[in-house]
């Protein structure tokens, strides 16, 4: 059986969406696949996804309906509007929601590991995770990542 490893080290938006149809993709595809999520990926684990936001700024290759300068990026509310507009564009084209994507992958066995270190450091509590994971450190995933046909850091 072929295996595939993704860190996951993201938590907007637009970078939510890699990691969890390249899981359920391959999972589809017979593959053994494991996704480590560590630093802001983690809050991909969350129970609730709605804060998972996307941002205009810093992102010049996101695609605007209209030119917008840096400045106006900036304003209060415009991370919001951003988030909106591409939540209705994902649901127009018929794109699964993440809370989908992320069923999805658990349906098919797709192994979820929360890195220990980053729950830790940044004091979360394990309570406001999904249930259907596992708590690792790095090792935990150097194990399986190890042992690999493709190993992915989105």
């Amino acid at each position: 059986m072929k295996k595939m490893a993704i860190i996951a080290t993201k938590g907007t938006l637009d970078m939510a969406y890699p990691p969890f149809i390249l899981a359920s993709t391959a999972a589809a595809l017979g593959y053994d696949v494991q996704v480590f999520f560590t630093f802001y990926g983690l809050q991909l684990l969350r129970k609730d996804l709605s804060d998972v936001k996307i941002s205009p700024l810093a992102n010049p290759a996101m695609p605007m309906p209209i030119p917008m300068p840096v400045m106006v990026q900036m304003l209060p509310g415009m991370e919001t509007m951003a988030t909106l507009m591409m939540k209705d564009k994902l649901k127009k084209k018929g794109v699964a929601s993440l809370e989908e994507l992320r069923a999805l992958c658990l349906e098919a066995d797709v192994k979820f590991i929360a890195c220990q270190m980053t729950v830790d450091l940044f004091e979360f509590d394990k309570s406001d995770f999904i249930e259907q994971i596992e708590f690792g450190g790095a090792a935990t995933f150097m194990e399986f990542a190890g042992d690999t046909d493709i190993c992915l850091f989105v």
